[in-house]
């Protein structure tokens, strides 16, 4: 920043001394010490800001440049494959939209629509009935009473 020697420095401190007086001196110091060191962390961070921008503004250039190339090796196969398929078309002496000899065209595929979490078992009546299967919903109270022992009839 400034070139300033210890001859200079001794200068402005003996001067600095007498205007300010020796009380105040260190607290003046002090301040003016702060106010340099904000200015040094604004600097720092003006350049670290102007540094970012210029890498922001060469990775878009790259970035532009990089997507122009790809738009054009994308262009070149398009037109390749379309010139191929003339060329093909001419040499087969079939039209592009018909079908090759020997190759089968099969239907397009259609989602059949199945809900597989929907249990839709065919298990008939008489197996569940053998096999102790419940078919009907029996509250508890039913289900005590209907296995409740008969009470026994004396004569």
């Amino acid at each position: 920043m400034i070139d300033l020697g210890i001859s200079k420095m001794a200068l402005i401190g003996a001067v600095a001394l007498i205007v300010i007086g020796p009380e105040k001196l260190p607290r003046v110091a002090r301040t003016v010490g702060t106010l340099l060191g904000k200015a040094q962390r604004y600097v720092a961070d003006v350049k670290n800001e102007v540094n970012r921008s210029m890498e922001l503004d060469e990775l878009k250039k790259m970035k532009e440049t990089v997507e122009g190339a790809a738009r054009d090796v994308e262009n070149s196969i398009q037109t390749n494959a379309s010139d191929f398929e003339k060329s093909w078309a001419e040499a087969t002496g079939e039209s592009s939209s018909g079908a090759l000899p020997g190759m089968e065209v099969f239907p397009e595929y259609k989602h059949p629509k199945k809900k597989w979490r929907l249990k839709q078992g065919a298990t008939p009546q008489w197996y569940k009935a053998r096999s102790g299967v419940r078919t009907r919903a029996q509250s508890g109270a039913a289900r005590v009473a209907r296995f409740r022992p008969q009470p026994s009839r004396l004569p």
